[in-house]
């Protein structure tokens, strides 16, 4: 591909060199550099890429993208400079595979809970109407069935539009995709184009990151803020920060509520352990999926079917078959006791969780919930979830969760902070996590119910920088099969 066709409408600060230049590959990584490739050097959050031009220069590179001017100029190199290397290389890569988010429908779900259960079943029942489908998620990215890794919510700008333009390739007509606040900060997803943006609601989370929770809020109303004309933002209007996320955004605003007249309004009729029975607009739904937080995924699944022009009464009749996301308030009952494994992590999600079980527990039953808190991430939410998950458990077992580079220990000390003094005799270290949940479930009896949270469809749990194999669902599995 030529230079110039990478560089449509990109505004150009300086150009130093030949501009008709054949490029092979766009890289930000010096290292992956080739013959020809296109080098852009990019200011990161620990490491400025402009150091290593030379090196870039060095494997092959022709052609360099920069935000600074290098000290040497080389008179056989061609050094394109702009204003921000970070979006101009998220457009860059959307050039280099033919703007692929243009060719079909693609719709971004934001927020701090209820993302890869809103995307994947959306995949779902797009899929159940027969249309060839693509799903960006957590938990996995699927081309038309087709199932690739990830570890990232977000991709980066270059494997995103990788996996779009193999999705054009595919057929794909619809594409849904979990839009993360560090991808929308570090501008991975500039120059998509997206036909839906749908708000699911803010809680404190990567504060490690973002620093403050306003920080965190404007980081995601950026993505709003971005949606073209002709596009929708779907928000909850429930969350309190709903309107701040679209007071500035040129597309058209549809919303939904629980609480609140709406243009989707769902009322819960019945919420137990099988299931949902809802009424959205009026319209009764029978599903497979329970908790009253489930219920805001579900009506928003509905209202982008419905934005999209899909059959009302299909949409109905196929949510009412769509069965629950794994790691996503998966339920593993066995031997009269019943196991929950969710991705809970965050205050607000393990309120909500625990909230919905308390409607599930029988007399003679109590809630026992094993939990953890990440290590090298926002310590501010440790006591806080400590706190929340104490206060609504009648057992709690607090162990590891991908640790990384902490002592366990510590983090369990952030945590206990969060504890009161009458519910600190109810709280048990058990740093082991494979031996926490079996604990757990060595306490628990029929009509009990057990939670595993924190971990949801993750294969395994980090420990300093070493990926160990583990699974919640697995061994909480194995360990309900002999139970009692």
């Amino acid at each position: 591909m030529e230079l110039k066709e990478l560089l449509r409408n990109i505004e150009v600060v300086k150009f130093f060199g030949v501009k008709d230049r054949i490029i092979n590959d766009v890289k930000n990584n010096s290292r992956e550099i080739k013959l020809n490739d296109l080098f852009i050097a990019i200011d990161g959050n620990t490491i400025d890429g402009h150091i290593f031009i030379n090196d870039a220069i060095q494997n092959g590179s022709k052609s360099i993208v920069c935000q600074t001017i290098p000290e040497e100029i080389r008179n056989d190199i061609t050094y394109v400079v702009v204003n921000n290397t970070r979006k101009v290389y998220s457009k860059i890569c959307s050039n280099y595979f033919k703007n692929p988010s243009k060719k079909m429908y693609l719709i971004g779900i934001t927020g701090t809970n209820g993302k890869t259960t809103t995307a994947t079943l959306l995949y779902k029942i797009f899929n159940l109407y027969g249309y060839k489908v693509g799903l960006l998620s957590t938990n996995k990215i699927l081309i038309d069935g087709k199932e690739f890794k990830t570890d990232l919510t977000t991709p980066d700008s270059y494997k995103l539009n990788f996996y779009l333009s193999e999705m054009v390739n595919s057929n794909v007509e619809y594409c849904f995709m979990e839009v993360s606040s560090h991808s929308i900060d570090q501008e991975r997803i500039s120059n998509l184009d997206y036909d839906i943006g749908v708000y699911t609601n803010i809680s404190h989370d990567h504060l490690n990151y973002h620093k403050t929770f306003k920080n965190y809020i404007y980081t995601k109303k950026k993505f709003f803020d971005s949606l073209s004309k002709d596009s929708y933002s779907l928000v909850n209007i429930d969350d309190k920060n709903s309107s701040v996320m679209v007071q500035n955004t040129k597309s058209k605003i549809k919303t939904y509520s629980l609480k609140k007249l709406s243009d989707y309004n769902i009322k819960i009729i019945e919420n137990n352990i099988e299931g949902l029975i809802i009424q959205l607009n009026n319209k009764l739904i029978h599903t497979q999926i329970t908790g009253k937080f489930n219920a805001y995924n579900l009506v928003a699944v509905y209202a982008v079917c419905d934005i999209l022009g899909l059959d009302q009464n299909k949409s109905i009749e196929l949510l009412s078959k769509i069965k629950p996301v794994e790691g996503r308030f998966q339920v593993i009952a066995k031997n009269g006791i019943t196991g929950i494994v969710d991705f809970a992590h965050t205050p607000d999600a393990i309120e909500k969780v625990l909230v919905s079980v308390k409607d599930y527990v029988k007399s003679d039953g109590i809630i026992i919930t094993v939990v953890g808190c990440g290590g090298g991430r926002d310590k501010e939410k440790r006591n806080k979830m400590g706190y929340v998950s104490s206060e609504l458990s009648d057992l709690t077992i607090f162990t590891s969760d991908n640790p990384r580079n902490e002592d366990p220990n510590q983090i369990i000390e952030d945590m206990k902070m969060g504890v009161g003094n009458k519910k600190i005799k109810k709280v048990k270290t058990i740093i082991d996590r494979k031996d926490a949940i079996k604990y757990a479930v060595s306490k628990s009896k029929v009509n009990d119910i057990l939670l595993v949270l924190g971990k949801g469809h993750e294969k395994y749990q980090i420990v300093g920088d070493k990926k160990i194999e583990f699974s919640d669902s697995e061994v909480l599995n194995n360990y309900l099969k002999i139970a009692i």
